[in-house]
């Protein structure tokens, strides 16, 4: 089953419709979603869409509720970066 501009492959909307899905599983399903973004994407805008669609439809506790609002949380902290980029220059 195909999906729209913000779930193409319905991946999202089919957690929503497994009964029984754990947290774990809904990670799996949100990196299967979030890899096929393409990079041009504001991914934020997209995750609070489907939160405004799915998030207030479905139980508050959902754990695909709980991942995305994860998502959204975690696209606002920016990145350490490590390794030599990180390190004083003299």
């Amino acid at each position: 089953m195909k999906g729209d501009h913000l779930d193409p492959k319905g991946l999202i909307m089919e957690a929503y419709n497994i009964e029984g899905i754990q947290a774990s599983e809904c990670r799996s399903i949100f990196l299967d979603w979030a890899l096929s973004v393409p990079a041009d994407v504001d991914t934020a805008a997209l995750i609070g869409a489907l939160l405004a669609r799915y998030g207030e439809a479905e139980p508050a506790d959902h754990p695909m509720t709980q991942v995305l609002r994860e998502g959204l949380d975690r696209m606002g902290t920016p990145k350490r970066r490590g390794g030599y980029k990180s390190r004083p220059r003299d």
